[in-house]
Protein backbone atom coordinates (compact mmCIF):
# COMPACT_ATOMS: atom_id res chain seq x y z
CA UNK A 1 0.00 0.00 0.00
CA UNK A 2 1.66 3.49 -1.00
CA UNK A 3 0.98 6.40 1.40
CA UNK A 4 2.00 9.39 2.74
CA UNK A 5 1.94 11.72 5.91
CA UNK A 6 1.32 15.36 5.50
CA UNK A 7 0.98 16.62 8.88
CA UNK A 8 -1.65 14.95 10.86
CA UNK A 9 -3.01 13.52 7.55
CA UNK A 10 -2.56 10.45 5.82
CA UNK A 11 -2.99 10.45 1.75
CA UNK A 12 -3.35 7.12 0.23
CA UNK A 13 -2.89 5.30 -2.90
CA UNK A 14 -6.32 6.13 -5.21
CA UNK A 15 -6.21 2.63 -5.78
CA UNK A 16 -6.17 1.81 -2.00
CA UNK A 17 -9.32 -0.55 -1.03
CA UNK A 18 -10.67 -0.79 2.37
CA UNK A 19 -13.64 -3.45 3.84
CA UNK A 20 -14.63 -1.63 6.65
CA UNK A 21 -14.42 1.92 8.50
CA UNK A 22 -12.58 -0.22 11.48
CA UNK A 23 -9.67 -0.79 8.68
CA UNK A 24 -9.59 2.97 8.54
CA UNK A 25 -9.70 3.16 12.15
CA UNK A 26 -6.52 0.74 12.68
CA UNK A 27 -4.76 3.28 10.55
CA UNK A 28 -5.44 6.60 11.81
CA UNK A 29 -4.10 4.41 15.15
CA UNK A 30 -0.85 3.12 13.42
CA UNK A 31 0.40 6.49 11.85
CA UNK A 32 -0.80 8.79 14.74
CA UNK A 33 -3.16 11.12 12.16
CA UNK A 34 -7.14 12.74 12.83
CA UNK A 35 -7.66 12.56 8.68
CA UNK A 36 -7.22 9.66 5.75
CA UNK A 37 -7.79 11.00 2.04
CA UNK A 38 -7.51 10.10 -1.57
CA UNK A 39 -6.09 12.68 -3.83
CA UNK A 40 -8.08 11.57 -7.26
CA UNK A 41 -6.68 14.35 -9.34
CA UNK A 42 -4.87 17.80 -9.16
CA UNK A 43 -5.83 19.35 -12.48
CA UNK A 44 -5.58 22.86 -14.47
CA UNK A 45 -2.91 26.05 -14.27
CA UNK A 46 -4.69 26.62 -10.69
CA UNK A 47 -2.76 22.53 -10.20
CA UNK A 48 -6.46 21.95 -8.12
CA UNK A 49 -7.30 18.91 -6.04
CA UNK A 50 -9.69 16.32 -6.54
CA UNK A 51 -9.86 14.67 -2.71
CA UNK A 52 -11.93 11.95 -1.14
CA UNK A 53 -12.15 12.08 2.54
CA UNK A 54 -11.99 8.50 3.97
CA UNK A 55 -12.36 9.56 7.48
CA UNK A 56 -12.38 12.26 9.44
CA UNK A 57 -13.34 15.68 9.16
CA UNK A 58 -10.34 17.99 8.54
CA UNK A 59 -8.70 18.40 5.52
CA UNK A 60 -6.59 21.33 7.40
CA UNK A 61 -2.88 20.35 8.45
CA UNK A 62 0.14 21.96 9.40
CA UNK A 63 3.39 20.29 7.87
CA UNK A 64 7.11 20.14 8.70
CA UNK A 65 9.51 19.83 6.44
CA UNK A 66 13.51 20.80 6.22
CA UNK A 67 13.24 22.59 9.28
CA UNK A 68 10.37 25.01 7.22
CA UNK A 69 5.91 24.93 8.68
CA UNK A 70 3.56 25.27 6.14
CA UNK A 71 0.11 25.63 6.72
CA UNK A 72 -2.58 23.64 3.90
CA UNK A 73 -5.53 22.40 3.45
CA UNK A 74 -5.24 19.34 0.89
CA UNK A 75 -8.86 19.92 -0.65
CA UNK A 76 -7.76 23.20 -1.74
CA UNK A 77 -4.07 22.77 -2.59
CA UNK A 78 -1.73 20.92 -3.93
CA UNK A 79 1.63 18.83 -1.91
CA UNK A 80 3.88 17.01 -3.59
CA UNK A 81 6.30 14.73 -0.82
CA UNK A 82 8.70 13.71 -3.28
CA UNK A 83 10.11 16.73 -3.83
CA UNK A 84 11.42 17.15 -0.35
CA UNK A 85 15.09 17.02 -1.64
CA UNK A 86 15.30 19.19 -4.31
CA UNK A 87 13.42 22.22 -2.47
CA UNK A 88 16.55 22.05 0.32
CA UNK A 89 18.93 21.58 -2.76
CA UNK A 90 17.54 24.81 -4.25
CA UNK A 91 17.71 26.70 -0.67
CA UNK A 92 21.04 25.94 -0.30
CA UNK A 93 22.46 26.88 -4.08
CA UNK A 94 21.19 30.62 -3.41
CA UNK A 95 24.11 32.79 -2.04
CA UNK A 96 24.09 35.81 -0.08
CA UNK A 97 22.50 38.94 -1.54
CA UNK A 98 20.88 37.11 -4.86
CA UNK A 99 17.28 38.51 -5.40
CA UNK A 100 15.08 35.28 -6.52
CA UNK A 101 11.95 34.80 -8.56
CA UNK A 102 9.79 32.02 -8.08
CA UNK A 103 7.31 31.61 -10.74
CA UNK A 104 5.31 29.32 -9.22
CA UNK A 105 5.18 29.75 -5.56
CA UNK A 106 2.13 27.43 -4.64
CA UNK A 107 2.07 27.74 -0.59
CA UNK A 108 5.77 28.33 -0.58
CA UNK A 109 7.57 24.99 -1.57
CA UNK A 110 10.69 26.61 -1.87
CA UNK A 111 10.58 30.75 -1.42
CA UNK A 112 9.89 29.29 2.66
CA UNK A 113 12.90 27.05 2.31
CA UNK A 114 15.30 29.77 0.14
CA UNK A 115 14.11 32.27 3.13
CA UNK A 116 15.03 29.96 6.31
CA UNK A 117 18.23 28.14 4.56
CA UNK A 118 19.98 31.45 2.86
CA UNK A 119 20.74 34.84 3.45
CA UNK A 120 19.34 35.85 0.04
CA UNK A 121 18.21 39.93 0.02
CA UNK A 122 14.90 38.97 -1.49
CA UNK A 123 11.99 37.08 -2.97
CA UNK A 124 9.40 37.37 -5.05
CA UNK A 125 6.96 34.97 -4.81
CA UNK A 126 4.16 34.61 -7.40
CA UNK A 127 1.14 32.59 -7.30
CA UNK A 128 -2.26 32.45 -9.52
CA UNK A 129 -3.76 30.84 -7.42
CA UNK A 130 -5.73 32.54 -4.55
CA UNK A 131 -6.05 29.60 -2.27
CA UNK A 132 -2.63 28.87 -2.99
CA UNK A 133 -1.62 32.84 -2.19
CA UNK A 134 -3.76 32.46 0.56
CA UNK A 135 -1.80 29.66 2.19
CA UNK A 136 1.84 31.66 0.97
CA UNK A 137 0.99 34.62 3.46
CA UNK A 138 0.06 32.24 6.51
CA UNK A 139 3.40 30.80 5.75
CA UNK A 140 5.48 34.01 5.48
CA UNK A 141 4.01 34.36 8.94
CA UNK A 142 4.11 30.87 10.35
CA UNK A 143 8.29 30.65 9.59
CA UNK A 144 8.20 34.70 10.85
CA UNK A 145 10.29 35.36 7.52
CA UNK A 146 9.53 39.24 7.35
CA UNK A 147 9.25 39.92 10.88
CA UNK A 148 12.83 38.31 11.82
CA UNK A 149 14.25 40.52 8.58
CA UNK A 150 12.12 43.60 9.60
CA UNK A 151 11.72 44.21 5.82
CA UNK A 152 9.64 41.99 3.27
CA UNK A 153 12.16 39.35 2.81
CA UNK A 154 9.14 37.42 0.68
CA UNK A 155 7.27 39.38 -1.60
CA UNK A 156 3.78 37.60 -2.29
CA UNK A 157 2.52 38.41 -5.74
CA UNK A 158 -1.04 37.31 -6.74
CA UNK A 159 -1.67 37.38 -10.16
CA UNK A 160 -0.19 35.39 -13.90
CA UNK A 161 4.11 35.40 -13.51
CA UNK A 162 4.06 35.76 -17.77
CA UNK A 163 2.62 39.44 -16.63
CA UNK A 164 4.65 39.97 -13.47
CA UNK A 165 8.03 37.91 -13.75
CA UNK A 166 8.68 40.32 -16.72
CA UNK A 167 8.94 43.24 -14.64
CA UNK A 168 11.17 41.82 -12.39
CA UNK A 169 14.64 41.35 -12.64
CA UNK A 170 16.46 38.31 -10.63
CA UNK A 171 19.55 36.38 -9.51
CA UNK A 172 17.85 33.16 -10.00
CA UNK A 173 14.21 32.15 -11.30
CA UNK A 174 12.70 29.17 -10.08
CA UNK A 175 10.23 27.49 -12.78
CA UNK A 176 8.54 24.58 -10.71
CA UNK A 177 5.07 23.85 -12.40
CA UNK A 178 6.18 20.74 -14.92
CA UNK A 179 3.16 20.62 -16.86
CA UNK A 180 3.35 23.30 -20.03
CA UNK A 181 6.52 24.34 -18.05
CA UNK A 182 8.34 25.08 -21.48
CA UNK A 183 5.53 27.62 -22.34
CA UNK A 184 7.18 29.80 -19.67
CA UNK A 185 10.44 29.56 -20.57
CA UNK A 186 10.35 33.03 -22.33
CA UNK A 187 9.13 34.51 -19.19
CA UNK A 188 11.49 33.58 -16.95
CA UNK A 189 14.59 34.00 -19.29
CA UNK A 190 13.23 37.93 -19.76
CA UNK A 191 13.62 38.15 -16.27
CA UNK A 192 16.77 36.35 -15.42
CA UNK A 193 20.11 38.77 -15.29
CA UNK A 194 23.29 38.45 -17.15
CA UNK A 195 24.72 35.40 -15.63
CA UNK A 196 21.58 34.41 -13.40
CA UNK A 197 20.62 31.32 -12.96
CA UNK A 198 17.19 29.21 -14.12
CA UNK A 199 15.55 26.04 -12.67
CA UNK A 200 13.49 24.59 -14.85
CA UNK A 201 10.98 21.72 -14.45
CA UNK A 202 10.03 19.10 -16.98
CA UNK A 203 8.59 15.98 -17.50
CA UNK A 204 10.34 14.26 -20.24
CA UNK A 205 10.62 10.83 -21.56
CA UNK A 206 14.02 9.26 -19.81
CA UNK A 207 15.58 9.32 -23.43
CA UNK A 208 15.11 12.61 -24.13
CA UNK A 209 16.02 14.44 -20.81
CA UNK A 210 19.59 15.53 -21.69
CA UNK A 211 18.54 16.94 -25.21
CA UNK A 212 15.08 18.43 -25.48
CA UNK A 213 14.57 20.60 -22.16
CA UNK A 214 17.94 21.60 -23.41
CA UNK A 215 16.78 23.32 -26.71
CA UNK A 216 13.52 24.20 -25.43
CA UNK A 217 15.75 26.92 -22.94
CA UNK A 218 18.56 27.47 -25.91
CA UNK A 219 15.35 28.37 -28.30
CA UNK A 220 13.46 30.46 -25.44
CA UNK A 221 16.81 32.67 -24.97
CA UNK A 222 16.90 33.69 -28.43
CA UNK A 223 20.60 35.33 -28.64
CA UNK A 224 21.49 34.83 -25.12
CA UNK A 225 23.99 32.29 -24.57
CA UNK A 226 22.95 29.20 -22.44
CA UNK A 227 25.33 27.33 -20.18
CA UNK A 228 23.45 23.78 -18.34
CA UNK A 229 24.84 23.19 -15.24
CA UNK A 230 23.31 20.05 -14.34
CA UNK A 231 20.40 17.91 -15.24
CA UNK A 232 19.04 15.70 -11.82
CA UNK A 233 16.32 13.56 -11.70
CA UNK A 234 13.30 14.29 -9.02
CA UNK A 235 11.50 11.63 -9.34
CA UNK A 236 9.70 8.59 -12.13
CA UNK A 237 6.28 10.81 -13.09
CA UNK A 238 4.90 7.59 -15.06
CA UNK A 239 6.44 4.67 -16.91
CA UNK A 240 8.99 5.85 -19.25
CA UNK A 241 8.83 9.50 -18.32
CA UNK A 242 10.55 11.32 -15.73
CA UNK A 243 10.40 14.85 -13.57
CA UNK A 244 13.60 16.44 -13.84
CA UNK A 245 15.23 19.79 -13.38
CA UNK A 246 17.58 21.65 -15.15
CA UNK A 247 20.13 24.51 -13.76
CA UNK A 248 20.97 26.63 -16.48
CA UNK A 249 23.35 30.13 -16.32
CA UNK A 250 21.82 32.43 -19.03
CA UNK A 251 24.03 35.35 -19.79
Amino acid sequence: MKWKKIGNILILDKNFKYDSKKDLELLLAKHNVDTIVKIKSITGQMRKPSIEVLIGDNTETIHKENGCLFQLDLAKVMWSKGNTNERLRIAKLVKPSETVVDMFAGIGYFSIPIAIHSQCKKIFSIEINPDSYHYLKKNIDLNKINIKAEYERIEAILGDCRKIATELSADRVLIGYVKTSHHFLDTAIDCVNYGGIIHYHETVPEKLMNSRPYERIVESANDREVEVIATNIIKKYSPGVVHIVVDATIY
